[in-house]
């Protein structure tokens, strides 16, 4: 017989974490919820930092989850700041950096991922920047002022989000990219070309295939950026954008089962039948890849919540990320194109176009979409469909897509 559950914790307090605690509460669960988090600020949105915080533009207050009033309404037995150190599976509890012992039925790791910065000397640079937190969003932002020199270390979404924020503020801005190409990883080159020019054009210097840097302090606070001996840029801040490190090492030091991230079922439940994981830390259970997007961190968790309760809540969502650059809203859906998936270009609009994927059975496979959200919604629905897709419509701006129904 199940015993039942009285005492939840909940590791991490960003939207993994906050949605699984609303939905913990939005389900009835009574019991104690405690909520661990090493940063003072929480249940906030970080997508806007690199772009609305950073402009400026948004207050702190307006990136909270949910209100004051429903935060307060969820009884969380708040620990923060505070760093879980170790979790004792055999015992059920998670120890804090203050020593503090906390006991769990259920616990739920959403502990995400941080921002990766490849040489340690760096961190101890004042200028030296990442963005990863509303801290080092106001950070930055102090920093970023008109006629200031800007050097952005890493051609991925978040480096080309503070690139394009940084000169809509008229920040100079050069961009380094160890590949040869901007955001390899997730997209082909013909949307690496498109992101490319798209920076060019609003001036900003891309550099690719720039080998490895080192930064270097200047007796006026500036920062020289060296290849083997020889400065290529002397500024005022650098961004690292770098990528992410998954922190699952919790989850590993406890044994749990480990690739990339933490293995979880599509409930979100890990080799330990009480310790659940979503959002960037969790392996995504269908795809087998961590997938770093706030979609994925709160449907991965609203779906964990429920399972925590007993409730049958399968979570297989495909990948959905958005960025904004300039006058740009970017959507990507779906995995990574592969060089065997057939490329179609829909351009409604002269800034309204879209780079779309089929398999070789004519299904779709994954879209970016820009300035074109209801493309990616009929895309939702393809996908989950498994729809046959004639690509010669696709390519049509004349045909009404809605006719291609699931």
């Amino acid at each position: 017989m199940n015993q039942p559950i009285s005492r939840i914790v909940i590791i991490g307090a960003g939207q993994a974490g906050a949605w699984a605690a609303h939905t913990l509460r939005e389900q009835g669960f009574t019991g104690v919820l405690t909520v661990v988090s090493d940063e003072h600020s929480v249940f906030y949105e970080r997508p806007p930092l690199s772009k609305q915080v950073l402009a400026g533009e948004m207050a702190p207050k307006a990136l909270q989850l949910f209100s004051d009033e429903s935060i307060a309404a969820m009884n969380i037995d708040w620990h923060k700041p505070a760093r879980a150190t170790a979790i004792d599976p055999r015992e059920h509890s998670v120890t804090l950096d203050s020593g503090t012992v906390l006991a769990y039925d259920k616990l739920l790791i959403a502990t995400g991922s941080r921002a990766r910065v490849p040489v340690q000397e760096w961190q101890s640079l004042p200028n030296v920047f990442t963005v990863r937190t509303l801290d080092d969003a106001h950070r930055l932002g102090a920093r970023l002022q008109a006629g200031k020199r800007l050097a952005i270390l890493g051609g991925g979404w978040i480096g080309l989000e503070v690139a394009a924020t940084a000169r809509k503020k008229g920040v100079e801005v050069s961009l380094f990219e160890l590949g040869e190409r901007l955001c390899a990883r997730s997209v082909r080159p013909e949307v690496s070309d498109f992101l490319c020019e798209l920076h060019q054009h609003q001036g900003v210097e891309v550099r690719l295939d720039c080998g490895l840097i080192e930064l270097v302090a200047t007796d006026t606070g500036t920062l020289n950026l060296c290849r083997a001996g020889q400065v290529l840029a002397e500024v005022d801040a650098v961004v690292v954008g770098a990528g992410a490190d998954i922190a699952a090492e919790l989850g590993r030091d406890a044994g749990l089962a480990t690739g990339q991230g933490l293995i979880v079922d599509d409930q979100g439940q890990t080799s330990d039948p009480d310790i659940y994981a979503a959002g960037d830390v969790a392996i995504h259970p269908k795809l087998g890849f961590c997938i770093q997007s706030w979609a994925n961190a709160q449907n991965q968790a609203i779906s964990a919540a429920k399972a925590m309760l007993g409730q049958d809540s399968p979570y297989q969502d495909d990948p959905w990320i958005w960025s904004d650059q300039y006058d740009r809203n970017i959507q990507i859906l779906g995995t990574p194109a592969t060089t065997d998936s057939r490329l179609v270009l829909r351009q409604s609009g002269d800034n309204q176009f879209s780079f779309i994927y089929l398999d070789n059975d004519g299904r779709l496979e994954s879209m970016i979409a820009v300035n074109d959200a209801k493309l990616v919604k009929l895309g939702k629905r393809w996908l989950k469909a498994g729809t046959v897709l004639p690509a010669d419509q696709l390519a049509d701006p004349t045909v009404n897509l809605m006719t291609l129904k699931p």
